[in-house]
């Protein structure tokens, strides 16, 4: 494992108390982090609005965003699993788990996974969500990997609930459901760049993310603006990469 990188995580997540502070980028990094660091195929980060309904806001990779979705609509998977329990849930052969979650295994592997590790986001008794780390090679997962990736939850928790220092439970939920929100936001700004740009969805949204990142800009402002506006006025984001590698 990076030892470096893992040093560097672990600071970037609990670094949540600054001005432009991005709930959406930030859970991207779990997710990015994630399986960097723990031997992961595909990572998701599902969290629950102030009502209990939960939301995908994070994803790796198009196929996993999917298949987390996917979850949600069945009302069955092991992400809502380990929110709905507080506790891992882990599957290290998907072939074997047709009778625990008949709509979601199949699902999963034709996705091309074939073993699953949730992870509760969670401080003491309080679940805020829940991390999914997927696996294209059925097999148990390294046990001391699996307790760091519950480090990795375990802390970005720990900065959702202390961000900007807004301790109380009512405040934090309104936070979050405006990230659920603006999520949908950012998925309409990924899909209009990718068919302007012949781009699939993981592309386009690494894109905008660069893009919002290069120009000290909010992810969700940025899906905003490019909705609303006229693509012409973004040429950094909008003109194929070889005409931007000419200028």
């Amino acid at each position: 494992m990076n030892q470096e990188l893992l040093t560097d995580t672990f600071v970037d997540l609990a670094d949540t108390l600054v001005a432009d502070f991005d709930v959406i980028d930030f859970l991207h990094l779990l997710s990015d982090r994630a399986v960097e660091l723990l031997g992961a195929s595909a990572a998701g980060v599902m969290l629950a609005d102030p009502r209990g309904q939960l939301r995908l806001v994070a994803a790796s990779s198009e196929a996993v965003r999917l298949l987390e979705v996917f979850q949600i609509e069945g009302e069955e998977g092991p992400c809502l699993e380990t929110i709905r329990t507080g506790r891992p849930i882990v599957e290290p052969d998907l072939a074997h788990a047709k009778h625990r979650w008949p709509r979601f295994t199949p699902a999963a592997l034709q996705a091309g996974f074939t073993a699953v590790h949730a992870i509760p986001m969670r401080l003491r008794e309080q679940v805020l969500g829940g991390l999914n780390l997927f696996r294209d090679q059925p097999g148990p997962f390294d046990s001391a990997d699996m307790r760091i990736g519950q480090a990795l939850a375990d802390t970005a928790t720990i900065g959702l609930l202390h961000e900007r220092n807004l301790r109380r439970a009512e405040i934090v939920g309104e936070q979050l459901q405006a990230a659920l929100n603006s999520r949908v936001v950012i998925e309409q700004a990924k899909g209009k760049l990718a068919e302007r740009l012949g781009l699939d969805m993981d592309a386009a949204f690494t894109a905008l993310r660069r893009y919002a990142r290069d120009n000290n800009l909010r992810l969700s402002d940025l899906a905003q603006t490019f909705i609303e506006g006229d693509p012409a006025e973004f040429p950094g984001l909008t003109q194929p990469a070889h005409h931007r590698h000419r200028q």
